[in-house]
């Protein structure tokens, strides 16, 4: 796929390789931003990369697919729904990282 940038470039990871939720939450403006529509987000940056592991680049878009919610209120509400979006697309590759989540009931 023909990326808008190079996702292991400049604009894509900030100098240093950033993976999966560090490039969608750093699109993001904590202050200004919220509350916050998945369509706008996906609207601005769907066709964005976003590294999911050594090999793997998605898009934002891509990601967004499986994200059920579709406004955030604040900051930690969109890594919340985010990260469950990310582990149930096998897109979330943190060893141990499901004994901290909490299950949705």
């Amino acid at each position: 796929m023909d990326w808008p940038h190079d996702p292991d470039g400049e604009e894509g990871s900030e100098g240093k390789r950033k993976y999966g939720h560090a490039v969608l939450a750093k699109k993001i403006d904590e202050e200004e931003d919220f509350p916050l529509s998945a369509a706008e987000y996906v609207e601005q940056y769907g066709d964005h990369p976003v590294r999911i592991d050594y090999e793997t680049v998605v898009s934002v878009e891509e990601i967004f697919d499986h994200v059920d919610q579709e406004e955030f209120a604040d900051f930690i509400e969109f890594h919340q729904e985010l990260g469950r979006a990310m582990r149930e697309a096998g897109y979330w590759f943190y060893e141990g990282s499901d004994q901290f989540v909490r299950s949705r009931a």
